[in-house]
């Protein structure tokens, strides 16, 4: 694990020379390491086919390695089973996509209290924290919305309320300003880097070097391997903490 420096974070997630390879020889990832510390926004950068999607699954325990080590809190998900592997996910990640993925039948409110399915809440308590998961992205009139009423705005910012309701460790978002005109995405950036100060971990996973640059450290994908990466925040010695 790295850590060092007095006065700095503890890890959130860890990748220590991660390889990920698949049947013929393709090697989509190779050598990554990679350290995100509790408090940060950054931007992971690649072309299409540079493995910035394998290197998503990765971190969001979707898939696992070939060889290396993913560490999120401090647990080798290499290590645990599906059970447990399933339970660290729910209970440390939030996660964005770029096409909202929300039910159609199901108001904003339900939508985002499906992030806490597992979580063990009764019922009420879930729609009780969506319904404040709503109101810290500014969608707190839009609770009893479908989302064929929504805009795409509108939408984006109920996945974003569904990936923070349970107060993850960090939250992953996918190409979140993709499926949405310049001016909307503008404003869901905003509304990222305001949760940010508030405390929340965030990576931006995107194609647009632009906006990576915009954020405080972008790290750079090629090929299957970190080129640039603009630097890490100091680490505790206790990464689990």
């Amino acid at each position: 694990m790295i850590a060092d420096a007095a006065g700095g974070r503890p890890a959130v997630l860890e990748l220590e020379d991660v390889w990920k390879s698949y049947p013929g020889g393709v090697h989509a990832l190779r050598g990554v390491s990679l350290t995100i510390a509790e408090g940060e926004l950054l931007g992971i950068v690649g072309p299409s086919g540079s493995g910035k999607s394998t290197l998503l699954h990765l971190m969001g325990m979707l898939d696992r390695p070939t060889s290396g080590r993913v560490l999120v809190r401090g647990h080798d998900v290499d290590r645990l089973a599906d059970r447990r592997l399933s339970a660290l996910r729910g209970r440390s990640l939030g996660f964005v996509f770029q096409q909202f993925h929300l039910s159609e039948g199901m108001t904003a409110t339900d939508n985002v209290a499906t992030g806490l399915l597992y979580s063990g809440f009764p019922p009420r308590r879930r729609r009780a924290m969506a319904r404040e998961a709503l109101d810290r992205v500014g969608l707190a009139q839009r609770a009893e919305h479908l989302p064929h009423q929504l805009s795409g705005g509108q939408k984006q910012r109920v996945a974003i309320a569904r990936a923070l309701v349970g107060r993850p460790s960090l939250v992953l978002a996918d190409e979140p300003t993709g499926a949405l005109d310049s001016r909307t995405g503008h404003d869901v950036m905003e509304l990222l880097r305001a949760l940010h100060t508030t405390g929340t971990t965030i990576a931006v996973i995107t194609h647009d070097r632009e906006l990576a640059d915009s954020l405080p450290r972008r790290v750079e994908i090629l090929d299957g391997r970190v080129r640039h990466d603009t630097g890490a925040w100091p680490l505790t010695k206790d990464s689990t903490a």
